[in-house]
C-alpha cells in the first residue's frame, strides 16, 4: 500500500483493490510532490522509486518508517550518482533527497548481488542516455529482467549481468502476478514444525532465482512435486504439494545466501526441530534488514528453548529431532519475517509462541494468521 500510495502522489491513477489492480501510466514524467514520499517498511519500493525520479526535473524526499530509515541506501545512491543523480541521505540511510538530473549509462559491477541495487539502476537506464551495463548479481533475483520487456523494453540479461540501451519508451500492459514463493515457504516450515503434515501450494512463483528455499526443504528431507503451470509466462508459477515425515539439519554456505536472503530466518526456525545441527554462514547481510536478522533470529531460538550459536555471519543450531520445544515469548524488533517464523514455531511448542511487539505482519501476507490458524487447527 505504501508503494501504491507513492505512486498515486506522483500523479499516476490508481484503481481498483484485491487482487485486481489498475494503474495509470505517466508516460515517464510524473508530478512533483510538496510532501515527502513515506515508504513505510518497502525497502523495495524506496530503492526502486530512487531508480524511477532520478531523471525526474523535481526535488523528491524519499522516507519511511524507523526500521526503513536504519537500513543502507548508498548502496544505490553511489551508482545512481555516477549516472549523474543528485541525491544526498542522511549519514547513508532514509531520509533521501533526490533531485532530477540529465542521466548517462554507466557500467556497474554489483559489490552485492543485490536484485533491489540493480532494479533500481535498470529503471534509471531506461532514462538515461547511452548503454547501462550491471554485472555482479549473479545469484539476486530477476524479476526486474522479466518484467521490462512484458512493457516492450529492450534489454539483454543472463546470470552474469544485464544490458540496457537508453532511453526508451515503456507501453501499459496486463501482468499476472504468481503468488509469493517467499510468503509460501512459511507453510512449508510449518511441515518441519509438525512432521507428517501434507501442504499444497497453488498458483506459486517458480521463478528459478526464488526458489532456491524450496532446494534447501528437499535436502532436509521433504518431498516436493513442482507443478508448472498451463501456460508459459515471463514469471513461471505452479502448483507445489509438499509432505514429509522426518528431517535433518543442513549446512549453508556463503554462495548459497543470494537465492535465501528473505528465507532464512524461517530456514534457522525450521532447523531448530529437524534432527542434528544446521550451520548457516555468509550472512552478514541479514544484520541491515529490517532489524540485525542475526541477532533477532538467535535471541528468539534462544527464547523459545532451542540451542543455538550466534555467529558474526550465521547461526549454528541444535535441532530437537521432532520433539517439541518449550516456547515463550519472542520480540521481533518490529521484523515481520522474524514474527512469522516464530509463530509457525508456536505450532511445534509446548507454550506456544507470543509475539511480543507489533511487527504489521500484514505487510508481508495479509492472510498469513488466518491460514496459520487453519494449519494448527488441521494439525
Amino acid at each position: 500500500n505504501a508503494t501504491l500510495n507513492a505512486v498515486r502522489a506522483l500523479g499516476c491513477a490508481v484503481t481498483g483493490s484485491g487482487p485486481h489492480v489498475f494503474i495509470g501510466g505517466s508516460g515517464g514524467s510524473f508530478q512533483a510532490v510538496s510532501e515527502p514520499l513515506d515508504l513505510g517498511n518497502s525497502g523495495t519500493g524506496l530503492r526502486l522509486l530512487l531508480g524511477v525520479l532520478a531523471a525526474q526535473p523535481f526535488t523528491t524526499v524519499l522516507t519511511g518508517d524507523h526500521s526503513l530509515r536504519r537500513r543502507p541506501m548508498e548502496r544505490v545512491l553511489e551508482p545512481l550518482r555516477r549516472m549523474g543523480a543528485d541525491v544526498t541521505s542522511t549519514k547513508g540511510t532514509a531520509p533521501v533527497s533526490l533531485r532530477g538530473a540529465v542521466l548517462r549509462g554507466i557500467t556497474y559491477a554489483l559489490p552485492v548481488p543485490s536484485a533491489q541495487v540493480k532494479s533500481a539502476l535498470l529503471l534509471a537506464g531506461l532514462q538515461a542516455e547511452g548503454t547501462l551495463r550491471i554485472t555482479g548479481g549473479e545469484g539476486s533475483r530477476d524479476h526486474t529482467e522479466r518484467m521490462l520487456p512484458e512493457f516492450g523494453a529492450r534489454l539483454e540479461w543472463d546470470s552474469d549481468g544485464a544490458t540496457l540501451a537508453g532511453p526508451q519508451s515503456l507501453t501499459g500492459t496486463i501482468l499476472q502476478i504468481p503468488g509469493d514463493v517467499s510468503a509460501a515457504m512459511f507453510y512449508l516450515a510449518a511441515m518441519v514444525v509438525v512432521p507428517g503434515s501434507e501442504v499444497t501450494l497453488q498458483g506459486v512463483g517458480q521463478n528459478p532465482t526464488r526458489t532456491q528455499g524450496l532446494g534447501v526443504f528437499e535436502e532436509m528431507g521433504m518431498e516436493l512435486d513442482r507443478v508448472p503451470g498451463p501456460e508459459p509466462a515471463a514469471e513461471p508459477r505452479g502448483t507445489v504439494r509438499a509432505r514429509g515425515n522426518s528431517y535433518t539439519g543442513v549446512t549453508i554456505g556463503p554462495e548459497d545466501i543470494p537465492g535465501l536472503i528473505d528465507e532464512l530466518p524461517l530456514v534457522a526456525v525450521a532447523a531448530a526441530f529437524a534432527e542434528g545441527y544446521t550451520r548457516v554462514t555468509g550472512a552478514g547481510e541479514l544484520r541491515v534488514k529490517e532489524s540485525d536478522r542475526l541477532q533477532t533470529v538467535g535471541e528468539g531460538l534462544r527464547a523459545i528453548g532451542a540451542p543455538v550459536r550466534l555467529l558474526e555471519d550465521g547461526w549454528e543450531i541444535q535441532g530437537s529431532g521432532g520433539e517439541r520445544l518449550p516456547g515463550g515469548e519472542v520480540s521481533s524488533r518490529g521484523d515481520h519475517r522474524v514474527a512469522m517464523a516464530f509463530l509457525v514455531a508456536g505450532l511445534g511448542c509446548h507454550r506456544g509462541v507470543r509475539i511480543t511487539d507489533d511487527p504489521g505482519i500484514g505487510t508481508s501476507d495479509p492472510h498469513f494468521m488466518e491460514n496459520l490458524k487453519h494449519i494448527a487447527e488441521s494439525s
